[in-house]
């Protein structure tokens, strides 16, 4: 139960952060015994709950925390009614003569919030308010006369049209207004704070109350003492609609508990406040720094609450737009300045998290809709962690300028490419691996299977090095950006998998290796007929870029046939393209005769010759016209 454990830990260290809603698509962290909801009406009462006004909340300001229960906090569906705000079933007693087609839940509603109104100690102004408004049984009447909600003919709440104009509100967040949420704002004169979902004191009674509704106590494993302890736990963690648990101990039939116990705080007994703390913490640090690709989940965070980089980004996302776009051209195309700008900012989190600040990655997934599980867990020092990142993001390193940024120009998008240097995201690699359009299992598999790279210092799989290697030497069927995406992503990895051999971002013009000497050739061929087409105004590919695949496979034959292809363009340029052969024949002649003549299949490493060689040419201003351009694309 170590997971518990530290995140209890980061919810004792973030006492400031409760309760604020920093933006309306993130959870904030919750005081124990609450929950959220995204509301649809706002219904604004007076301290004797006499209606005032209402109105349909705004999509961006529906974030609302609300008291619960332990039953209305998992909830999927019965007579679990919310103490405060719920839907229109639970507190409009007008649900069924509006057309309201499920169930009413109002009586259980009403005895609820009505217990909690009696305890003299615990009940609190707003809360009584809202118990006298909806004992006056028009909460429905009152929306629809205050144009809110919709009726039709028949005095029934309307279904939603098929046609777009003149929509009411309600519709545009609603296909059915009997769904709606309500929350309420109480305005009591002298009283600073009207909206519920906001009055800290009004939390603070209904934790008191309802805590004092729990008699039953054990030990906690968690905090070492008798305590109130969970029957259920809470739901929610990756998203508002998420009904997966990473506790539950429901199933009292058939194979209850395996055998191994007859009840279930027989196993292990966590106390309510605990796992409400413990929990409401974890759904703040995914919502706030987590990954998520469907069901799958991975958060890594600092147990004192600091900031972190993500171990699941690539050095763009790490390093910040802003130190990309602000640095000039020459320093852009410059890696080891790159590298080093990059190596800085990791290091800088250590001036905040210190030597032994401890650090928690955890991987979460679900196999079905109620039952989650902990796909992966690390414990590290603050030191260990970046450690980690910056030795992954320094031995996985290359030269990448697949991300943009979007500058609108009237009716245009422009994309600026940015370079960065540094590892891949894993979602990245997956993508480079097996194609933007695999499988959502695949795809998370992948992601599982890097991560314990980046933590663990594993070696990268070698399957899927090899599948990438493979992708960036069939060009065919990539669009020119997705190729060189998967090229740049092929290098970085195949470099990581041969950290012995010690490959470089720049030109080796001392390496001597066959692979690499072909890469090399592939590259200085392919820039020689690019600059002879540009010149004869051609926007096509060259020879050099339609046979890399046949290159790759068979490399001695596809050479000659790319030798003797470069005659026209030789001639095309004149003398113009001595320096360039010059540079073919040194090449050439740094092979030893029989790895020349050799035409078994290459390795990765030729892409890497090849990378480094262009980028080589890019930067003595020889290859211009090869250089990646902006993109405009029109808006419609």
């Amino acid at each position: 139960m170590n997971w518990m454990q530290r995140l209890y830990e980061t919810y004792e260290n973030c006492q400031s952060m409760i309760g604020k809603i920093e933006d309306d698509s993130k959870v904030p962290l919750l005081p124990i015994c609450h929950t959220t909801q995204k509301a649809q009406i706002e219904i604004v009462i007076d301290g004797e709950g006499n209606f005032q006004r209402a109105r349909v909340v705004p999509k961006g300001q529906a974030r609302t925390i609300i008291p619960c229960t332990e039953a209305s906090g998992g909830r999927t569906s019965g007579e679990a009614a919310h103490p405060l705000c719920d839907k229109l079933q639970y507190v409009a007693a007008d649900y069924h003569k509006y057309g309201g087609k499920k169930a009413s839940y109002f009586k259980k509603y009403q005895s609820e919030l009505n217990k909690w109104c009696e305890e003299e100690c615990f009940k609190h102004p707003k809360a009584m308010a809202v118990f006298k408004y909806i004992g006056k049984k028009e909460v429905i009447k009152d929306l629809v006369n205050n144009n809110v909600l919709v009726t039709d003919g028949y005095g029934k709440l309307s279904e939603k049209g098929t046609k777009s104009e003149d929509l009411p509100e309600i519709f545009q967040l609603l296909n059915d207004q009997s769904e709606a949420f309500i929350r309420w704002e109480v305005e009591i004169p002298g009283k600073a704070c009207s909206k519920a979902w906001e009055d800290a004191t009004l939390w603070d009674c209904w934790i008191k109350y309802y805590l004092s509704t729990k008699k039953d106590k054990a030990f906690c494993c968690i905090t070492g003492k008798e305590e109130i302890f969970a029957d259920q736990h809470p739901a929610k963690i990756r998203n508002d609609g998420d009904k997966a648990k990473l506790i539950s101990s429901n199933d009292i039939s058939g194979f209850t508990f395996r055998g191994r116990f007859t009840e279930a705080n027989q196993a292990c007994v966590v106390s309510y406040g605990v796992t409400q703390m413990a929990h409401s913490a974890l759904r703040w640090l995914i919502s706030r720094q987590g990954y998520r690709s469907g069901d799958q989940v991975i958060v890594a965070w600092a147990v004192s609450g600091e900031q972190i980089p993500k171990p699941v980004d690539d050095a763009f996302t790490i390093l910040g737009e802003e130190n990309l776009v602000s640095d000039n051209t020459a320093s852009i195309s410059t890696a080891q300045e790159l590298a080093l700008k990059l190596r800085n900012k990791i290091a800088g989190y250590k001036t905040h998290l210190g030597e032994t600040t401890g650090i928690v990655v955890m991987g979460l997934d679900s196999a079905t809709p109620g039952r989650m599980a902990i796909t992966y867990y690390r414990e590290l020092t603050g030191s260990d962690f970046l450690k980690c990142l910056d030795r992954w993001h320094n031995s996985c390193a290359w030269m990448h300028d697949y991300r943009f940024i979007e500058e609108a120009q009237e009716k245009k998008v422009k994309r600026k490419h940015l370079r960065f240097v540094g590892a891949p995201s894993p979602k990245d690699i997956a993508e480079a691996a097996y194609g933007v359009k695999m499988d959502d299992k695949l795809k998370k598999a992948t992601i599982e299977r890097i991560l314990p790279c980046i933590i663990d210092g594993r070696q990268i799989p070698r399957d899927i090095v090899e599948s990438i290697v493979r992708r960036a030497s069939h060009s065919v069927g990539l669009e020119n950006w997705e190729w060189n995406k998967v090229f740049s992503i092929a290098c970085a990895l195949y470099r990581k998998l041969n950290e012995k051999e010690g490959y470089d971002m720049a030109l080796e013009e001392g390496r001597k290796t066959r692979d690499y000497l072909y890469g090399r050739l592939l590259a200085l061929a392919d820039s020689l007929e690019r600059w002879a087409l540009s010149k004869a105004g051609e926007d096509r590919q060259t020879n050099a870029a339609r046979l890399i695949q046949r290159f790759s496979e068979h490399p001695y034959s596809t050479w000659k046939i790319i030798e003797l292809s470069l005659a026209p363009y030789k001639a095309r340029l004149g003398v113009q393209s001595l320096k360039r052969q010059s540079m073919i024949t040194q090449v050439v002649a740094m092979f030893e005769y029989d790895d020349y003549t050799n035409d078994k299949r290459l390795s990765g490493e030729f892409l890497l010759g090849y990378h480094c060689q262009r980028e080589a040419l890019k930067s003595k201003n020889e290859d211009n016209d090869s250089e990646k351009e902006s993109v405009t694309i029109e808006i419609e």
